[in-house]
């Protein structure tokens, strides 16, 4: 029995044809997946929190009022500003600038500089931060109270020994007058984030393909050049995260400064308050609070540091879509597109 052969065969799916489309099809009655777990969560979550600001609220102890005042207080301010705004800043700086140093050495082809930077990083890594504070801020102007800096190593001993006149001194400083200040603490935890940041420096231009090394040398570019306006540019992609990660951890571990012992710092004013007032909970709240604004404007400033260096890499269709505003209020086509 043969078919008409008038009547329209389909396609067979051996010679690579497909299946006819349906007229008649209608529409798809998609059903979405359920996650009673997630409002199971939620409700949980919820109720934890409730917990929580209930006893914050209700309890007398907190004496919120009194915190808030105290975070108003002008010794509080005073050291928000001098120790701990001023000592992050500081010791960021000297950390950042040495860091990058010491991470390019590390990953130089002279064997002593490479030498030279594990020997920084192994060495202040090794160290916890509160030992070279207290470490700075007294240690130092005990062994040496003065510096005195002559035109070679043991020229003094040498003048001695020869019976000048002079001991071949050409600078003298003295080390007690900066020992107990805010200076030692901001030089004792630079020289500590520098060998964390040396460490985040090498793995972001570690991350750079070769290739954009070798492109730089063959236009004609020295390594240095290429290394500040090719290497490091594309690098601070990976930089950016982790330092600002230890901009805010220095920000918290300047309340080691009281160590030193330094009074205008933030924690040590709230300290003494709350022991001449015997409301410690109220103060430390109140240290706490500051901490705390200070850290979300710091995550505030990485997160557009991010994504300003994060511009053509990864999930661009976010930036695609802002782009393609931007063009189209602008009056201009992309491809004769409207």
């Amino acid at each position: 029995m043969t078919s008409d052969s008038g009547a329209a065969v389909p396609p067979s799916s051996i010679e690579g044809g497909t299946a006819p489309v349906r007229d008649d099809a209608g529409p798809i009655n998609a059903v979405p997946v359920r996650h009673p777990g997630r409002w199971v969560a939620l409700v949980v979550i919820a109720v934890f929190f409730a917990m929580i600001v209930s006893s914050f609220v209700t309890n007398d102890r907190w004496d919120w009022p009194f915190a808030f005042q105290v975070m108003n207080y002008s010794p509080v301010l005073e050291g928000l500003l001098k120790g701990t705004i001023l000592a992050t800043i500081g010791s960021m700086i000297i950390g950042v600038s040495l860091g990058v140093v010491v991470g390019v050495m590390r990953l130089s082809s002279n064997p002593v500089l490479k030498f030279v930077g594990f020997l920084y990083t192994w060495f202040f890594r090794g160290i916890p931060r509160l030992v070279l504070v207290v470490l700075f801020g007294t240690g130092i102007g005990y062994l040496y109270p003065e510096f005195n800096i002559g035109p070679f190593p043991f020229s003094q001993q040498l003048a001695g020994w020869l019976g000048l006149s002079s001991d071949l001194t050409l600078f003298t400083f003295n080390v007690n007058q900066i020992s107990s200040t805010l200076i030692w603490g901001i030089i004792a935890m630079g020289l500590s984030e520098a060998a964390y940041m040396a460490e985040i420096a090498r793995a972001g231009i570690m991350s750079v393909d070769e290739g954009q090394r070798e492109a730089a040398s063959a236009l004609g570019m020295k390594p240095s050049l290429s290394m500040r306006r090719v290497i490091l540019p594309q690098a601070m992609r990976v930089i950016i995260p982790p330092t600002g990660n230890e901009t805010i951890a220095m920000l918290k571990d300047t309340s080691l400064l009281m160590a030193l012992p330094l009074s205008t710092e933030l924690f040590f004013q709230a300290q003494a308050i709350g022991n001449r007032t015997l409301k410690i909970m109220p103060t430390l709240m109140a240290a706490c609070m500051w901490y705390l604004v200070i850290t979300s404007v710091l995550m505030v400033g990485q997160y557009f540091l991010e994504r300003h260096f994060g511009r053509g890499y990864g999930n661009t269709s976010v930036q695609s879509k802002t782009d393609t505003t931007k063009t189209r209020l602008m009056g201009l086509t992309i491809g004769g597109g409207k």
